[in-house]
């Protein structure tokens, strides 16, 4: 016996006709769907001194040199009244952070060095490597330059905000302060 809730076909528009109840139900799933779907979220706060709220920021008297951040990370190049440079980083996921002194290699990458890991932050990336071995490479999301900071082989990169490619999380409580 066929039921009579059988999808059929329109031979002259040769398309499904599916009976009403198939597509309210349909609508309604895709309107479930939409209403539970996570909001996309912007680029973290931020202002001259790096992320607000975050371990990734420069206190004063130092000053921002250069900040970012990938998917799973905040980073901040600090550098002191007296010009050295510290790296300030944090894992978005648990807060995790390390704060160590860097150094401006010739081409504009800063590097830091904590227990033979090396971080390596440029404007494109955040490279965190054991020797020759790369563990983690992960394209900066955002990325800020402070004004007039950049050496020639960087000047065509934008010293402006650039907006994210893949929303950020909020800062985690475990990182607000970041001193």
């Amino acid at each position: 016996m066929i039921s009579r809730h059988v999808v059929s076909w329109n031979v002259m528009a040769s398309y499904p006709v599916f009976p009403a109840r198939v597509v309210l139900t349909t609508a309604s799933c895709a309107a479930l769907f939409l209403v539970a779907a996570p909001p996309a979220s912007s680029a973290p706060a931020y202002d001259s001194q790096g992320y607000v709220n975050s371990t990734a920021r420069c206190s004063a008297p130092d000053t921002v040199v250069v900040f970012g951040s990938t998917a799973s990370s905040r980073v901040a190049i600090c550098q002191s009244v007296d010009g050295e440079y510290e790296y300030r980083g944090v894992r978005v996921r648990d807060g995790a952070r390390l704060i160590v002194p860097a150094a401006r290699s010739s081409d504009g990458a800063f590097t830091a060095t904590n227990d033979g890991i090396e971080y390596m932050v440029t404007s494109s990336a955040l490279v965190v490597s054991a020797g020759t071995r790369v563990i983690r490479d992960e394209p900066m999301l955002d990325f800020h330059r402070a004004g007039g900071s950049a050496t020639p082989s960087e000047a065509a990169t934008p010293t402006t905000p650039t907006t994210p490619t893949t929303p950020l999380p909020p800062p985690l409580p475990a990182e607000e302060g970041g001193s």
